[in-house]
């Protein structure tokens, strides 16, 4: 609730930071609640010792931190969840001590995300008596973020005290499978439509939330529509970390032992569907996080996040057979 609060509560800070630190804590309480219902001691061991002993702290047991918890409790597996709070607490620990409101609005769809899935195992686990629903509501908006105002943080995060967490968020979602990119666990995305339509009862809710991986064929096909609607042209700014197709292939060309071609490149952005088709009615619908068409040259730039995700690809022969569709060569010609 103090995460919420802390995220919710008006004024010219970074919000973010502080969800986070709060969100952490009550992430690493609700696991060392699942263990301790299971009755196991979320404790780190002492080492070295035949005899089961525990680390301490003023005479306390030394309980195991999130990042402990998410090893024991997932162990090898790798779902949305996981993936949404290793993000956060690696951006956690990137932020600390550094003002960068500019990067709110881009995080909001993790942040919201981690507080979703909290509640799920919450309840799951101990019951709906616990559930937080009843106590939280949509916050009031003033205003939507218009482009100027993007453009604003788009030169801030330009700066070097906040190029190294722009490279963070870039690397990490670049490096994400699209199944959990595009997850409502990873990164909860919505948008706030009026509704017109006369309610019947003051009972109805103003403010509803979807689940597109729960809606019927008809409800999807309108909300694919909407998104086409509302769905904003999005435009460089000054070019800021990104990159032809010919820097592309040549950063690749240095991380790869694999030839990389122009033929690759595009087999791999059409696989991927990080752009439109050439000749399409709207070149500016591209993956955000990967590609961005520029409007004064009437190309595509691709992003560092795009680099990063076909370095792995390009280097792995089982990924290059799979986007490429064929086998790779190595760059001696063999």
């Amino acid at each position: 609730m103090a995460a919420v609060e802390a995220y919710n509560r008006p004024g010219p800070r970074f919000r973010t930071a502080q969800y986070l630190i709060l969100i952490v804590m009550a992430w690493t309480a609700l696991f060392h609640a699942l263990y301790f219902k299971k009755r196991r001691n979320p404790w780190y061991r002492k080492r070295g010792t035949a005899a089961i002993r525990y680390e301490k702290i003023d005479g306390e047991p030394k309980h195991w931190d999130l990042a402990e918890c998410l090893k024991q409790h997932y162990k090898d597996q790798n779902p949305a969840e996981r993936q949404n709070l290793e993000f956060l607490l690696g951006l956690r620990n990137k932020i600390e001590h550094r003002h960068l409101p500019e990067l709110d609005p881009s995080l909001y769809g993790e942040c919201q995300a981690a507080l979703i899935n909290l509640e799920e195992i919450l309840v799951s686990n101990f019951g709906n008596k616990y559930a937080l629903e009843d106590q939280l509501a949509v916050s009031l908006q003033f205003s939507r973020v218009t482009p100027t105002e993007k453009r604003k943080a788009a030169r801030s995060l330009a700066t070097s005290t906040g190029k190294s967490v722009k490279e963070y968020v870039e690397n990490f979602r670049g490096s994400l499978p699209s199944t959990v990119l595009n997850s409502m666990k990873y990164s909860f995305n919505v948008f706030l439509v009026p509704k017109t339509a006369n309610r019947e009862s003051a009972a109805d809710v103003a403010v509803e939330f979807i689940r597109v991986d729960e809606a019927n064929p008809e409800e999807l096909e309108r909300l694919d529509k909407l998104n086409v609607l509302i769905r904003e042209k999005k435009v460089p700014i000054a070019n800021v970390d990104l990159y032809k197709p010919s820097q592309v292939i040549e950063k690749l060309s240095e991380r790869s032992v694999y030839r990389v071609t122009m033929n690759a490149h595009t087999d791999a952005w059409k696989h991927f569907s990080v752009r439109p088709k050439n000749g399409e009615k709207h070149p500016e619908r591209t993956e955000q996080d990967f590609c961005v068409f520029d409007e004064a040259h009437k190309d595509y730039l691709y992003t560092k996040a795009w680099i990063e995700k076909l370095a792995y690809v390009f280097s792995n022969e089982e990924e290059f057979c799979k986007v490429i569709g064929r086998n790779p060569e190595l760059q001696n010609g063999t």
